[in-house]
């Protein structure tokens, strides 16, 4: 059975930062790229910013510079920096696999955590 757990969310103003970090169970984490997905209030999920098994990144427009996508191999962990954060990375942030690439970043892989809520007030 395949666990993706997310810890780190909360509150933070304008300017702040905080750091995701999601646990993985029951896959061959270094094989398997992953993937940060948000949902805002009202908006459809997007892809925020992915890492391959090989370690390249990926990141949408809105946030790059700003944040930062790595993964920790032996601990079967993938971390999410965010920095400058702004009001509207405001949305409930989600890690995510699956064992297609290509799944992984086209909104369909088939693992997700429970997810974790980011509030950033203006």
């Amino acid at each position: 059975q395949v666990l993706l757990a997310e810890s780190g969310g909360g509150l933070v103003q304008a300017g702040g930062s905080l750091r995701l970090s999601c646990v993985a169970s029951g896959i061959i984490f270094s094989i398997n790229n992953m993937a940060w997905y948000r949902q805002a209030p009202g908006k459809q999920r997007e892809l925020v910013a992915d890492i391959t098994s090989g370690g390249s990144t990926n990141y949408a427009d809105s946030v790059k510079g700003r944040f930062t996508i790595s993964r920790d191999n032996y601990k079967s962990t993938v971390n999410l920096q965010m920095n400058s954060l702004k009001f509207e990375d405001t949305a409930v942030y989600y890690c995510a696999t699956d064992y297609s690439s290509q799944r992984v970043v086209d909104g369909r892989p088939r693992f997700w955590g429970q997810g974790t809520q980011v509030t950033v007030s203006s």
